[in-house]
């Protein structure tokens, strides 16, 4: 791989790339074999990123003509704020690409975006045991301090 990956949107022509890459990090958050996603959540996400009126985003790292990493994020509205909020929703690199800077651009990409479209802020969330990326985090963002709760229907 050579130095840093060109960062751009997704296109049509990207599925099976992106859909390796997305099946990875899937698998990562033990969204594999039995507990794997529903493929209509997948194509769903994929189609949401071609669809004008959908707030979902998605990006990669291309790589000497290879996908070695994706983001998606979406903009939301806030009772807080006036502007609109990005929330990064997923971010994900190949094992071989990690350490390398692909992370970072990633984000930093999501942070032009954001700051293109106005927005007061962008945030994720991940995993308490995801302590490689959370290194990576520390570095470009800070902890908001804030625990996430959730309920699954």
């Amino acid at each position: 791989m050579s130095n840093l990956p060109m960062i751009r949107p997704v296109t049509r022509k990207d599925f099976d790339q992106w859909l390796l890459l997305w099946e990875g990090y899937n698998a990562f958050y033990g969204r594999s074999g039995a507990t794997a996603l529903a493929p209509e959540i997948t194509q769903m996400t994929w189609a949401r990123f071609f669809d004008a009126y959908e707030p979902m985003h998605a990006l990669v790292a291309e790589s000497e003509g290879q996908l070695v990493g994706l983001t998606h994020y979406l903009f939301h509205r806030s009772t807080t704020a006036i502007e609109p909020s990005c929330y990064l929703q997923d971010l994900f690199t190949l094992e071989a690409a990690r350490g390398k800077g692909v992370g970072k651009a990633l984000i930093g990409e999501v942070y032009e975006r954001a700051g293109e479209a106005g927005a007061a802020r962008v945030y994720w969330q991940t995993h308490e045991t995801n302590l490689t990326a959370m290194k990576l985090y520390d570095q470009v963002a800070e902890r908001s301090g804030f625990v996430v709760y959730r309920k699954l229907f």
